[in-house]
């Protein structure tokens, strides 16, 4: 509460993703475009970048609502160190999917929340270890068809037909694959003064 009023809370993404993991903590929420530009610096490393992302969505949206508490959120496949964006369209999905088969990629998905007012401003990051199945062109092609991932990081939805190019799946946030870690946000969330389960 800010001033006995209730604090309002703005998710900077436009993500369909992110809305629907958001909505399970049941708060309610306002979604605002961050209109961030996305392209990495020279030498930036994908941890790196997903959290640099993350705070300046967060950032972003906060000045223009400085008593409302901000979440931003950013993802970045990293295969060996190399970032991984959203593919956009069908052949850079089908060479990113040839690229990833057989091997590990670790998605790095970071979460910002910033209130101008409070001068709050956390951020965390959750890596996710995914193991590939050694894919043949046929699978993926057949994956790409099916579920036209090209707005995803890695073009793989682990919470969709996706699940089926995977060996395994190693992390301690279960949602951060999908866009947002909750246990992390919440963890923010709690810090910047926002009551979760009545608390």
């Amino acid at each position: 509460m800010q001033n006995g009023a209730p604090i309002q809370l703005i998710l900077g993404s436009t993500s369909v993703y992110r809305r629907e993991l958001l909505s399970r903590l049941r708060i309610p929420f306002k979604v605002e475009s961050p209109g961030v530009d996305e392209t990495p610096q020279p030498g930036e490393t994908p941890d790196a970048l997903a959290l640099r992302l993350a705070i300046a969505k967060a950032d972003a949206v906060a000045q223009r609502f400085p008593s409302s508490v901000v979440i931003g959120s950013d993802q970045v496949a990293d295969l060996g160190g190399h970032a991984l964006g959203k593919p956009g369209n069908h052949a850079k999905a089908t060479a990113q999917l040839q690229q990833m088969r057989g091997q590990t990629v670790v998605f790095q998905t970071a979460v910002a929340v910033a209130c101008q007012a409070s001068g709050f401003r956390q951020s965390a990051l959750a890596q996710v270890r995914v193991r590939f199945r050694d894919l043949t062109d046929a699978e993926i092609e057949s994956y790409l068809r099916a579920e036209q991932p090209y707005d995803c990081a890695g073009s793989a939805k682990s919470e969709g037909l996706g699940i089926a190019l995977l060996a395994s799946i190693e992390n301690d946030d279960p949602t951060a694959l999908i866009g947002l870690p909750l246990i992390r946000t919440a963890q923010l969330l709690r810090a910047a003064g926002l009551p979760l389960l009545g608390q």
